[in-house]
């Protein structure tokens, strides 16, 4: 375990703030308590007092959000009718711990507004102790006020019946690093909504034949294709089952992930995509088998990637077929550094037009450099300036 951070400071802000609203607030009594007939011209009276304590009181709250909380005025009208601020004596010791933890401006804003309720909780029992346990695992200032701002929710759940329990059962498949890292990923797993199909789907996969190094990766990067369903996990296995998956091979859990929720509809674009440079569904099929991640790209990467490739290199689009790992690449740091050394080769007559996409594009930059830019220096003295950007094709 990590040391705490401040955690004496966490502590002693809210202390501080409890004791400087610790007075309690008077009681005004606008009536005789005891029932008797008010005349007309008192009801009538009484009518407009009451109007404007609720006015003022609603007031207070929305000045509140708006001056202290970050919110806008549409927002904070928005937000108090959702939350009970009778004074500012909690909210200002919420607020000190959120800034106290490092907590921006506009973080704490997004806290609120997710979240307003979180004004009215208890710093000592409810918040404090979460903090401190999540800084305990590890997890950096910083990290921790990310994940609030995303998901404030985390601070409304209970500590001892389900965040403690979820991290238990983490460990069991997980290395503490790699609890830490879903958590920075995923914190939605803590909750309970979204964790309540993760053990049976666990299951499900280990019935399936995934391995537990599997299970381990599907969890920490994959972790949305264990919240759905039970009954779509189990259609989701079957589908890529039949494509020709085997579950103890790790590029089943891509290929899961790939095909998981809206993944799906990104699948389906990427395989329209490819379908307009002639692949058939066998092509697309065949690709997806090799390198899964070819279907879940954005479709301007994938144009850009095909055009390059196919109508600039003047590799047929068979060849990407067989070698889809090269459409992930980066375009700025490898497919583009690399095609245009080969370009001005075959431009000079040093190279065969025939050359293998994958002896270009696989290799390290370091075996790269030593196959196609070093042997040709003597011949194109300005080859490794092509290589960097700094010098454009026709001037090589």
């Amino acid at each position: 375990m990590m040391q705490l951070y401040n955690l004496k400071t966490l502590r002693l802000v809210g202390s501080v703030f409890y004791c400087a609203f610790a007075s309690k607030p008077k009681r005004f009594v606008l009536a005789d308590p005891k029932p008797s007939k008010l005349c007309l011209p008192n009801q009538l009276l009484c009518r407009p007092i009451t109007s404007e304590i609720s006015e003022t009181h609603q007031d207070f709250k929305v000045n509140y959000l708006m001056n202290t909380c970050g919110l806008s005025p549409e927002g904070a009208i928005s937000v108090s009718k959702r939350v009970k601020l009778e004074s500012p004596k909690k909210a200002e010791s919420v607020l000190a711990i959120f800034r106290n933890l490092g907590l921006s401006q506009t973080q704490i804003s997004k806290v609120v507004r997710s979240r307003p309720q979180i004004l009215s909780a208890d710093p000592e029992k409810i918040l404090l102790p979460k903090l401190e346990f999540f800084i305990s695992l590890g997890v950096s200032r910083v990290d921790l006020a990310k994940i609030l701002a995303y998901n404030p929710h985390l601070l409304a759940v209970s500590l001892a019946n389900r965040i403690m329990p979820t991290y238990d059962f983490l460990r069991s498949i997980l290395s503490e690093k790699n609890v830490v890292a879903l958590f920075k990923r995923y914190s939605q797993i803590f909750l309970e909504t979204r964790f309540k199909n993760v053990m049976p789907n666990i299951e499900l996969l280990r019935e399936s034949g995934m391995r537990p190094r599997g299970i381990s990766l599907v969890l920490t990067y994959c972790t949305p294709v264990l919240m759905v369903r039970p009954e779509q996990l189990g259609q989701l296995v079957a589908e890529i089952k039949e494509m020709g998956f085997n579950l103890e091979k790790t590029t089943s859990v891509n290929a899961l992930c790939a095909l998981c929720g809206k993944n799906k509809l990104v699948w389906n674009r990427c395989r329209e995509s490819f379908k307009r440079w002639g692949w058939s569904d066998d092509d697309v099929l065949s690709a997806f088998k090799k390198n899964p991640q070819c279907m879940m790209m954005s479709e301007q990467k994938l144009m850009q990637a095909m055009d390059l490739l196919v109508n600039k290199m003047g590799w047929s689009s068979e060849m990407i077929t067989k070698y889809p790992v090269v459409l992930g690449l980066s375009l700025e740091r490898r497919l583009i550094p690399r095609c245009s050394v080969v370009k001005v080769l075959l431009l000079k007559g040093l190279m065969n037009d025939n050359l293998n996409l994958g002896s270009v594009l696989k290799p390290t930059d370091k075996q790269f450099l030593e196959m196609f830019v070093k042997r040709y220096l003597g011949e194109v003295p300005r080859l490794l300036s092509v290589y960097q950007g700094k010098v454009d094709i026709q001037d090589a």
